[in-house]
């Protein structure tokens, strides 16, 4: 298993928050931002046992969710339904999303 699944639950707990904040003004922004934030956890978990090409699948697959949970947020953002991103989230999302894609190679 990557050492980062338990930094990936963290920032699961961490943005919550902006999950439920982002469900009252946009219901289906926020289920998009929890499943994209949901897969990480999983790919990685499923990438950890699996073998050749299809390791790489799954961590790639992974930094992508991560990505598009930051666009969600980024977007909800944009529309002032919720505050940007807090920089120190941002930051760990962003380290997490690029261990998995350096391990996807």
């Amino acid at each position: 298993m990557l050492r980062i699944y338990d930094d990936v639950l963290e920032i699961i707990r961490a943005a919550a928050p902006l999950v439920h904040e982002l469900r009252k003004r946009s219901p289906n922004l926020a289920d998009q931002a929890e499943r994209a934030l949901s897969a990480v956890p999983l790919r990685i978990a499923e990438g950890s046992y699996s073998r050749g090409k299809n390791r790489a699948a799954h961590y790639h697959g992974g930094a992508g969710s991560m990505q598009e949970a930051i666009g969600a947020f980024d977007t909800g953002a944009a529309w002032g339904w919720i505050a940007p991103l807090d920089p120190a989230l941002r930051d760990r999302m962003s380290r997490a999303r690029a261990v998995l894609f350096k391990n996807a190679r």
